[in-house]
């Protein structure tokens, strides 16, 4: 039987982002704590992520990840990685990291206001 074809709400994509990358908080857990630049959080993220992966199940999102490009596909569906558009790419993917994991940027000058 085919998953059914539906947006996926905000909740779910941060699941997806986190079931793509559960052995980060692991592996970088001292680089969390301490900050990690853009290039050292793109890196960790690439390694995380591997040359390709994924996971899916009846009843489960069906999620696709890749380092090359820091891309994470997810849907209801069983979807076509090559035709369609990945949920997070790139510097969406960095951005997500940091929010989700509260990575700081050692580099950036900003005061932190929380």
């Amino acid at each position: 039987m085919a998953k059914e074809r539906r947006p996926l709400t905000q909740d779910e994509w941060e699941l997806a982002f986190l079931k793509a990358t559960a052995s980060f908080p692991r592996q970088y857990a001292d680089q969390i704590v301490t900050g990690m630049s853009d290039d050292e959080l793109s890196q960790a993220l690439q390694a995380t992520l591997g040359i390709f992966g994924g996971s899916g199940g009846p009843d489960q999102l069906s999620i696709t990840y890749q380092g090359s490009g820091l891309r994470i596909w997810a849907s209801w569906h069983v979807h076509n990685h090559v035709s369609e558009k990945p949920l997070f790419a790139g510097k969406a993917t960095i951005a997500m990291a940091r929010e989700l994991y509260g990575i700081a940027d050692p580099e950036d000058g900003q005061m932190c206001l929380f």
